[in-house]
This record gives structure tokens, C-alpha cells and sequence, in this order.
């Protein structure tokens, strides 16, 4: 007989940590991250001090976990996985869950409704419509200018700035806005873009809005951190197994988790410390140490695996040459550029790294880590790339990291970086790969998509010498194999270390 399906009348294995009475939080991005990170965290926070902080979530487009949620009770179950255990968690803290895009003239409302105070995002960087050039707001993109006249609004910070000004016509009850995706100072910059689309609205209908936002809403930062790999049907096989109950959208993450927040929102918030989070003044030191030390090395690992042929990242991490990339590009390239947070231990969290790489059982696939580098790398490799470049060394391995990106992206003709490489999906990748069809060498390629492009900004498109080595690697990648090019890369990178080493030793 098959198992039935998970409910809060199921007999099962685990039970729903909690049932809220009431929501008070609403989540747009509904995906595998927020139910694995945000939600366990309010699970906790409801089970130490209760309060009416259930969840509504908004899917940005699919269907399928809405569905699965509604037939489930509202139910799913968090699957930590680590090397020879799987412990089951089912968080039970959402009371509705829709999709944003069939109905968002309701996002709006949720915003507007007093009963709702914080509303939370994971819509990862290309949710937030702003130009990567600028910073601002993407006023040439279609769905920001339609939402800008008026109608039911589609973008993030379209919804989020029309919400805002229907809530601030109902009264105006405190809010707080809490991004939590890798965006630098996360919580100023979904401000500002709330601002700008409310600056660009006709005449004086953004100004009782703006006044709002001054005297009722805030934008706390945060920096998130889990690893939570795509689900599979294994995983929902053996779920189901150890649950007794059938749970059709499980979530596998590893036993690690980090939520660092700025501890300032107007109209209260859940006792998320009850489940670890770290509430503090140095949410950007957190946030550098993660989108750096953590999301830049992961990247580098994902392009070398893929080109090297593996699949997942415990198997890059296990290779020798990925293993000497990673170590050297988090010590000597990542680690300088950053202000370790008080209180954090710098070699056990990099220490912890490696061990939360390796972990085999998860699987993290190279594929969905290398997915999006084009946003992504934006926001990982140019502040400590220009650091380096300034003092004169050259980021060897960071740019390896952006010569494996492109030669996973955009290859040049007759050079095929396999399957694991062509799953990455990139919102540039059909840009980059027409630069990469006319370039005649990896020099070529660098100096158009780095120099001429910007992809990483104005601050590397204009440092030939960065240009030039990352041509030299995709060369070198693309001619006589990435094994060779960690090779150059490390070898490289311990000529100038201990080159840097010796100059230090004679200063007097």
C-alpha cells in the first residue's frame, strides 16, 4: 500500500514543529532556500516565543510547489543530510502559498495589509531589476516600465514599491523589507531601488510613499548562508522511506546555516535568534566573508569540475589541482580583501569550508553552482581583484576563475567544455558566446567581454594586465587542458606569494 500523503493528520515519522495562528511574514521567492533557511529559523523562533509570524509564500512562476504545498497542508520536510545520517525536519510555519505572477495585484495587497510586518525576498540577484552597470534601476527593462504605468505590478521592486504605496494610502503601519540574496549591502540597495521606481512615477504620486518609507519602513541587511542542493527523486524516495508518509517537495541542505541580520525593523520581528541567527552591526563583514571566501571559491570549483569532467562538488574538491586552486584563492586572493567579523574564528570557518564542500552526501551539483556567473561573478571577484591589482600582484587564480567561467559560457570555436558545462544556464551566454564565435583567441575574448563589455564592471575593463592573463588562461584551457591551466595558475600564484614573503622579510 503506498504511503499516504504528508498532512498534519498524517501519522509520520516527524511532526510540524509548529502551527501559526496567524501570518505576519510574507515571502516573495518561494523556493528550496527559503523553505530550508528562513523558514526553520521562524520555526524556531515560534516554537521559543511564539507570536504571529506564520508565512505566506509567493512563487515568482511555477506552479508546482504551490501546488504540492496546498495539497500537503502547507507541509514539507527538511532533509539535513551529512555523510552516513539524514535527519528529517518539517518546519510547519507557512499558512498560504501562491504564485506571484497569476496573481500580482494580491502581492500587492499582502504588502499593504497591516497584519503582514516584514516582508522577506530570496528572488536572487536577477530578481531585483537593476543594471549591473549603474547599480540602478533598470529603467530600459520592459517590465519596470510597464509597471511604472501603473496596472498590476510584475517586477520585485515593482510589486514591493506599489505595496508600499497602497499600504501608506491604508494608514501606514510599520514594515520592514528584508532581502535575503547576494547582493552587496542587500538591505540599502533594495531601498534604493524602491526609491528610484517611486522617484520615476508621474507628478507627486511616489512623494506620501517616500514619506512613508522615511518614517515606518525599514531595510534591514542580511547575509544568509546553506547550502541547499536541487531536489531529486531519490530524495524524495527515501524521505518518503524515513518519514512514512509521502512528501512529493522535501528539501536536502547541509548541516551548516548562518543568518546574520542588522537587528532594525519597524514593526517587530520573530525571536529568529532562537534558531542561531546572529543579530549585529557588521552584517556587511559577514556578508564579505560569505560572498567571497565561500561563493567565490564555490565558483572557481564549479567551472574547474565541470571542465574537468565531474558533476558534483565534493568530486572537484577531491581532485588535487581544484583542492590547491581553492585553498590558494581563498588565502591568498579572497582573505586579504576582507574584515573578519568579531568574534569569528577565520581558520575554523575556512576549515569548515572545505569540510562543507567535501560533503559527498549532499552532491551539490557544478552545474547549479556555475549557473548565473554573470551576475554573480559581479559580485564576488572585482573589489578583491582591483585590491591585488593595486598593490601591484596579479589575482591569479581569480582570474582562472573568470577564463573557467568563460570557457564553460562562451567557449571558442572547436573547444567543447562538456555536459556538466552546457547545463549552466546565463542570462549572457547567448551574448557572450557571439563574442566568443569571432574571437580568434582567449585574448580576444577577455579584452571583449572584460575590457569592451564590462561584464565585472568599469574597474577591471580597464586593467589590461588582468585582461591579458585571463586571456592567457582560457588559452592555455582551451589549448592543452584545465589541468594545466591550475597548474600555471597555483604555480603562478606561489611565485608571488613567496616573491611578497621575501620583500616583507627585508623591510628593516
Amino acid at each position: 500500500m503506498p504511503a499516504p500523503a504528508l498532512s498534519r493528520t498524517t501519522s509520520a515519522t516527524a511532526s510540524p514543529l509548529v502551527t501559526p495562528t496567524a501570518a505576519g511574514i510574507l515571502h516573495l521567492g518561494l523556493g528550496s532556500f527559503h523553505r530550508a533557511h528562513q523558514a526553520v529559523y521562524t520555526a524556531a523562533a515560534l516554537q521559543s516565543a511564539g507570536g504571529d509570524w506564520g508565512i505566506i509564500g509567493v512563487a515568482s512562476r511555477s506552479r508546482s510547489i504551490v501546488d504540492a504545498m496546498h495539497a500537503q497542508d502547507m507541509l514539507y520536510s527538511v532533509a539535513t543530510i551529512a555523510p552516513g545520517t539524514t535527519s528529517l525536519t518539517i518546519p510547519g510555519v507557512h499558512t498560504d502559498a501562491f504564485v506571484g505572477a497569476e496573481q500580482p495585484e494580491r502581492v500587492v495587497a499582502q504588502i499593504a495589509d497591516p497584519g503582514i510586518r516584514i516582508v522577506t525576498l530570496t528572488v536572487t540577484e536577477n530578481g531585483y531589476s537593476y543594471s549591473p552597470a549603474t547599480q540602478r534601476l533598470d529603467l530600459d527593462d520592459d517590465i519596470v516600465r510597464s509597471d511604472l504605468r501603473g496596472g498590476a505590478a510584475r517586477s520585485t521592486i515593482g510589486q514591493l514599491a506599489r505595496g508600499l504605496q497602497a499600504r501608506a494610502a491604508a494608514g501606514g503601519a510599520p514594515i520592514s523589507i528584508l532581502s535575503c540574496d547576494n547582493l552587496s549591502s542587500n538591505g540599502a540597495h533594495t531601498e534604493k531601488l524602491v526609491r528610484e521606481f517611486l522617484y520615476e512615477l508621474p507628478g507627486s504620486e511616489g512623494a506620501d510613499t517616500l514619506a512613508f518609507l522615511d518614517r515606518a519602513v525599514s531595510f534591514p541587511s542580511s547575509m544568509v548562508d546553506r547550502i541547499v542542493p536541487s531536489t531529486t527523486a531519490e530524495l524524495r524516495t527515501r524521505v518518503s522511506t524515513l518519514l512514512g508518509a509521502r512528501d512529493d517537495i522535501p528539501v536536502p541542505a547541509e548541516p551548516f546555516t548562518m543568518w546574520a541580520i542588522e537587528d532594525r525593523f519597524a514593526g517587530g520581528r520573530p525571536a529568529w535568534e532562537a534558531g542561531g541567527a546572529v543579530f549585529t552591526d557588521e552584517v556587511g563583514r559577514y556578508e564579505q566573508m560569505k560572498v567571497r571566501l565561500l561563493n567565490g571559491t564555490h565558483s572557481l570549483i564549479a567551472y574547474l569540475g565541470a571542465l574537468s569532467g565531474v558533476g558534483t562538488i565534493p568530486e572537484a574538491i577531491g581532485l588535487d589541482g581544484i583542492e590547491s586552486a581553492a585553498r590558494a584563492v581563498l588565502r591568498d586572493e579572497y582573505e586579504p580583501s576582507i574584515e573578519v567579523p568579531s568574534g569569528v574564528d577565520i581558520r575554523a570557518y575556512e576549515a569548515e569550508l572545505f569540510e562543507r564542500w567535501a560533503n559527498s552526501a549532499l552532491g551539490h551539483r557544478t552545474s547549479q553552482v556555475g549557473t548565473d556567473g554573470s551576475v554573480k561573478l559581479r559580485q564576488r571577484i572585482p573589489e578583491p581583484a582591483l585590491l591585488a591589482l593595486g598593490k601591484g600582484e596579479m589575482p591569479h587564480l581569480i582570474a582562472l576563475t573568470v577564463a573557467g567561467y568563460l570557457s564553460c559560457i562562451a567557449p571558442l570555436p572547436g573547444f567543447d567544455p562538456g555536459l556538466h558545462a552546457a547545463a549552466m544556464t546565463d542570462g549572457a551566454r547567448e551574448r557572450l558566446s557571439g563574442y566568443a564565435a569571432s574571437a580568434r583567441n582567449g585574448r580576444e575574448l577577455a579584452q571583449r567581454v572584460i575590457g569592451e563589455l564590462h561584464l565585472f564592471g568599469d574597474g577591471l575593463g580597464s586593467q589590461d594586465a588582468f585582461i591579458a592573463r585571463v586571456g592567457e588562461l582560457v588559452d592555455i584551457i582551451q589549448r592543452r587542458g584545465v589541468d594545466a591551466a591550475i597548474a600555471d595558475a597555483v604555480s603562478a600564484s606561489q611565485t608571488s606569494t613567496s616573491s611578497l614573503i621575501s620583500a616583507e622579510e627585508l623591510q628593516p
